[in-house]
């Protein structure tokens, strides 16, 4: 990590069945120190209507180098184009994926799976718990450069409400 990067958290749906999935927390990698905030979003993707709604929070403070409360600041919604989800259920297979071993990720083996992202994105490695599909980690970006590391520590199957997927605008221009 770098030292003005963060560790966050959040949420991820995906309903590949409906073709449908929203990610909510904060934004990493995000630059406190370039834009003045830190940056909360909702994302809800359609690719079957090509859209993709972004709800965001800007939380701001007036020390970044010590202790300080964060001020929220509702930011305007966007409706942007969404052409694919952003995790493919197919994207092993797609990307060409080659294997890269097994190592040991949040307490269980795992299978390396490596590959380059479509349209020019950059590399990304996946660790699925070993013999499975069930993804507990994925880095996306040169780890040496700049990268994205996201946990999954609650990988589950269930039926998800379908209310997750419905979009609430925050704030509208």
């Amino acid at each position: 990590m770098q030292p003005e990067e963060h560790i966050t958290s959040g949420y991820c749906w995906f309903d590949y069945s409906k073709n449908v999935c929203r990610i909510d927390g904060l934004f990493n990698p995000w630059s406190e120190k370039k834009t003045g905030h830190r940056l909360w979003m909702s994302e809800i993707m359609y690719p079957g209507t090509n859209e993709s709604f972004k709800a965001k929070v800007a939380y701001s403070r007036a020390h970044m180098d010590k202790q300080s409360e964060f001020t929220g600041e509702v930011l305007n919604d966007e409706v942007d184009p969404c052409h694919e989800l952003i995790l493919m259920q197919d994207v092993l297979q797609t990307c060409n994926a080659e294997y890269q071993g097994t190592c040991e990720v949040l307490g269980f083996e795992a299978d390396i799976w490596h590959f380059q992202r479509p349209k020019s994105k950059g590399p990304a490695t996946y660790y699925l718990k070993a013999g499975t599909n069930e993804l507990l980690r994925m880095v996306t970006g040169d780890p040496k450069v700049m990268a994205s590391v996201r946990d999954f520590p609650n990988f589950n199957t269930r039926e998800i409400d379908a209310d997750i997927f419905k979009h609430e605008p925050l704030k509208q221009a």
